[in-house]
């Protein structure tokens, strides 16, 4: 049989006295196996229920002739959701023990299986009045969810109205109580009324068992904003740039570039085209009236009006055309107390269902 780790602090000394006894019938190092098992699916039940259905199913096979396991395999089974095992699980407790605490929890059980009819039937068995006060309220939650998944909502504000829920005194129950008034009342628009009684809930919710303060809070229209996710939203802000940024710049800085070496490329054509022009002006009359001077002079221009009309042309055509201005980067944006079992005290929860 494969085992599951169990930490070394856990002794099985932890449980309730009156498992250890029922597991007295067992050989001692078998007995000290179990309840260590019994202990993990306690711990394990809320927060990690499929850990603690592990757990249970390792109990169940070392002991499965013992009351408080089939119990705490129930309850496993329950949390997990796992209705049907749950069921069979707390059907054979019963037979067991003759007791009728499991009584309500089988009916919800019953919801979890989509028959809420069948959960109706068991809150007028006579089974019922052989529960204490916190198993009858509990019956009376069950009965009132049936009624709401059966789209009964009127007659579900009828089922909770008791004198449990009229009485001031506070229960481990009494929140439970409360908060399904409310939302009762809530279900068939009673909005004013819930918010009171959402509020008698949290008053009452010492333990943290309901999200009473959630509820009133979205009924005053409250939105609570978490402080660590506005500070990742600054720390966005202030991030690298981003490779659209990265590629404007390069635009720039390439464009800049461009624009420092036409300038020097003009410059330096200028200054050929200055000593070309200083090369073509003609040489002056040095002999001054000498007609001969004067024919060859005459002459020497007229050789040299060519060249000299055609600098400028060549000049312009090789001055070169006004460099582009760099393209301006676009600015981009970045939007772009219910019904304990023997070997736990457990709240009792309501149970997911396919309707819901």
């Amino acid at each position: 049989m494969k085992r599951l780790p169990i930490p070394d602090e856990v002794t099985g000394q932890e449980i309730d006295p009156s498992v250890r006894q029922e597991l007295m019938s067992l050989p001692k190092t078998l007995a000290e196996d179990v309840s260590r098992n019994l202990v993990m699916v306690a711990r394990l039940l809320d927060e990690e229920p499929e850990q603690a259905y592990a757990y249970s199913r390792v109990a169940l096979r070392l002991a499965s002739r013992v009351a408080a396991v089939r119990e705490a395999a129930g309850f496993a089974s329950y949390a997990s959701e796992r209705y049907a095992e749950a069921l069979a699980e707390f059907r054979a407790t019963r037979r067991m023990t003759g007791t009728v605490d499991l009584w309500p929890v089988m009916a919800d059980c019953e919801r979890g299986l989509g028959r809420p009819e069948r959960a109706l039937e068991m809150a007028g068995a006579p089974e019922v009045q052989k529960l204490d006060k916190a198993g009858q309220v509990e019956m009376r939650l069950v009965a009132a969810g049936a009624r709401q998944d059966l789209g009964q909502a009127e007659a579900a504000v009828v089922t909770l109205q008791s004198s449990e829920l009229a009485s001031h005194a506070v229960h481990p129950w009494t929140a439970r109580l409360r908060y399904a008034y409310a939302d009762a009342l809530l279900a068939v628009g009673r909005e004013n009324e819930a918010r009171d009684w959402f509020a008698k809930a949290l008053e009452a919710d010492h333990d943290g068992t309901t999200d009473a303060s959630d509820r009133l809070a979205q009924l005053d229209g409250v939105e609570f904003v978490d402080v660590f996710d506005g500070e990742a939203a600054e720390d966005d802000d202030q991030a690298a740039p981003t490779a659209a940024d990265a590629e404007a710049d390069t635009a720039d800085d390439d464009a800049a570039d461009d624009d420092l070496t036409d300038d020097d490329v003009t410059d330096e054509d200028d200054l050929e085209d200055d000593e070309e022009d200083e090369g073509d002006l003609p040489d002056e009359d040095e002999d001054g009236d000498d007609p001969a001077d004067a024919d060859a002079d005459s002459e020497a221009d007229a050789k040299s009006e060519a060249p000299a009309a055609a600098a400028p042309e060549k000049a312009a055509a090789d001055e070169p055309a006004d460099a582009p201005e760099a393209p301006e980067a676009d600015a981009t944006d970045d939007a772009d107390d219910a019904d304990p079992s023997s070997f736990l005290v457990s709240p009792f929860r309501e149970p997911s269902h396919d309707e819901d």
